[in-house]
């Protein structure tokens, strides 16, 4: 089975995965919209690199290391779930009391502390190697070379920068930002349940 015929597997499946509301989109949409475009997209670049990380743990064989040690996953998952409930705990905080330090709201925040959080948000979820584990081992055939497994890896990264850093645009447009200043605490609480039902979720999945 031949890259061209696999490649669009692999992309449809994993824009559908990328695409979709997240921790990662909801993340990058949130810093966007109130701390400005700038950090939108250093946070962006960041879950990228994450997910290009677990690509190419994925692509070149990684992942099946990392599930034959079923511990490796089980301390990432445990550090997942803390860090969404983290940010879970932050945005109600920012509901609650608007005045607050807030993840939507951090005006003080550098571009790589920006960048940072979308890394720290993409490696911390275990489900990620999952996905790219189950990617890889459908779409790309186990006798691969190296240069198909690089292709596909550049070609699943640049569309998973194309998605992040179209979120990070969209949602830091004038008009966008304006909207959000009238419903942030409203937004905020919608963030504090997505991310607690996100880490609730890793924590009690099984990762097999």
């Amino acid at each position: 089975m031949g890259l061209a015929v696999n490649l669009p597997i692999i992309l449809s499946a994993a824009f559908v995965a990328t695409a979709s509301p997240g921790p990662a989109t909801l993340g990058v949409a949130s810093m966007s919209m109130g701390a400005g475009r700038q950090r939108g997209v250093a946070m962006a670049l960041g879950v990228v690199t994450g997910s290009l990380t677990w690509s190419a743990a994925a692509a070149l064989g990684l992942g099946a290391i990392m599930l034959a040690n079923a511990w490796i996953l089980e301390v990432i998952r445990y550090i997942g779930a803390g860090y969404l409930l983290y940010l879970a705990v932050k945005s109600a905080r920012s509901a609650l009391h608007p005045q607050a330090l807030a993840f939507s709201s951090v005006g003080s925040l550098t571009w790589r502390g920006a960048y940072r959080k979308g890394l720290v948000l993409h490696l911390t979820n275990p489900k990620a190697i999952l996905f790219f584990g189950a990617l890889y081992s459908i779409g790309v055939p186990p006798d691969a070379p190296l240069t198909t497994l690089l292709a596909v890896i550049a070609a699943v990264g640049l569309q998973s920068a194309l998605i992040f850093l179209t979120y990070a645009l969209v949602f830091s447009s004038a008009s966008v930002a304006r909207g959000f200043a009238r419903i942030r605490r409203l937004f905020d609480g919608l963030l504090a349940i997505a991310f607690g039902y996100a880490g609730f979720k890793v924590l009690t999945a099984h990762l097999r």
